[in-house]
């Protein structure tokens, strides 16, 4: 649509985004009705947008993407990263147009309305990208209505009101509530996912809101995996017995989750048994070794991130989706720093020097993006192995 980010509604606009800076963008609804309020960011990766939707570590956030064409290969109950969308709505650019892909078994407007999630289409989302890279990610209310009516002033004052993502702690809002097994492998086109090895080490992953594809690839990498809540206790997860703990991705502030996540990592490290970990996971091992962690001016979310890996100066290209880092200067002198950001030399990795722990920033499972970073399941699994668990 015409002139994107206005003050008046244009004719037959059915979407908009009410900023709490006061700007209001105009566009066309779809999915469901409604409004949501939350942390707007944008996501550059050209593929992978319902996997991007049912993330948890999208908690609380609406979507930006920078690609222009969300929807056009349609959904499938495959290509999900949890049961539910965790993201609470889509901004896109093109409208979304009938599925083209022999994979897909329903609309994606169809899907967003059946998971009650509000989508915008006709938005200028370059613009709306650049408004966040000069002034950060912004809290909104996100909200669409076939009639077209919308009470913006009530609106506006709602996305005012709204606290952020600062000190919210939403990892116990998508955690689990039962302790359940996985194993499901990999998925692959004409025969599914991979059955799970034998012989298995036994890993228990602590679920801060843990993806799927994280899950498939610790069993295609000979883990018998065990997921336990985000408040489990010590004692809960040794009860299982196992080789390793795994630290899960997932939404919020991590100083908030780590008021009762780090006594828990720190009686495990105490163990001196393997322990890996994954963006905020990633988040709550610094955390419990002494470093802070802080908000980003934007957030890194995409699957085309350059990584420097320190090792040996390689360049990973990987799948991010945060928007709190671990600060580097504050990791103490026995975490080496593995891996940074060659878009803004945040710390990206780090490996404790005395035990067998080890964590990343980013998704190297990705779901969406590339695999270079597979190795690092690997890593995991062959530290188990080493110390004869």
């Amino acid at each position: 649509m015409a002139d994107p980010i206005s003050s008046r509604a244009p004719s037959g606009a059915t979407g908009v985004l009410v900023l709490a800076s006061g700007e209001v963008i105009w566009g066309k609804g779809f999915g469901a009705e409604g409004q949501a309020v939350g942390e707007v960011c944008f996501n550059t990766a050209m593929t992978g947008y319902q996997e991007v939707m049912t993330d948890p570590s999208y908690a609380g956030q609406i979507i930006n993407f920078t690609f222009p064409h969300i929807g056009n290969v349609g959904t499938n109950p495959e290509d999900v990263e949890a049961l539910n969308p965790h993201a609470l709505g889509a901004i896109v650019r093109q409208d979304v147009t009938d599925p083209s892909n022999f994979r897909s078994t329903q609309h994606f407007d169809a899907w967003m309305k059946a998971n009650g999630r509000i989508g915008i289409s006709g938005v200028d989302t370059r613009a709306l990208t650049r408004l966040i890279r000069v002034a950060g990610a912004p809290n909104a209310v996100i909200a669409h209505s076939a009639s077209g009516d919308f009470d913006v002033p009530a609106l506006l004052a709602r996305a005012k009101a709204w606290a952020g993502l600062e000190g919210m702690d939403l990892a116990k809002d998508v955690t689990t509530l039962q302790t359940y097994g996985w194993d499901q492998g990999l998925w692959k086109l004409g025969s599914g996912y991979a059955e799970p090895a034998k012989g298995r080490k036994k890993v228990v992953a602590i679920d801060y809101g843990i993806k799927h594809n994280i899950l498939r690839n610790l069993v295609d990498v000979g883990c018998d995996v065990t997921i336990v809540s985000a408040t489990a206790t010590f004692e809960e997860i040794m009860a299982h017995a196992p080789d390793g703990l795994f630290l899960s991705n997932g939404p919020g502030d991590p100083a908030a989750t780590g008021v009762y996540a780090v006594p828990v990592i720190k009686q495990w490290l105490d163990t001196k048994k393997p322990l890996f970990g994954i963006c905020l996971g990633h988040q709550m091992l610094g955390l419990a070794v002494g470093a802070k962690t802080e908000k980003m001016h934007q957030g890194h979310r995409g699957a085309n991130h350059p990584v420097k890996r320190l090792s040996d100066g390689a360049v990973e290209i990987t799948s991010m989706n945060h928007g709190f880092a671990v600060d580097a200067d504050t990791l103490p002198a026995n975490a080496k720093a593995t891996h940074i950001s060659l878009f803004d030399g945040s710390n990206c990795g780090f490996e404790l020097a005395d035990q067998p722990a080890f964590s990343v920033q980013y998704h190297p499972e990705a779901s969406p993006g590339p695999q270079d970073s597979h190795y690092l399941f690997e890593k995991f699994a062959g530290m188990m192995g080493r110390i004869g668990n």
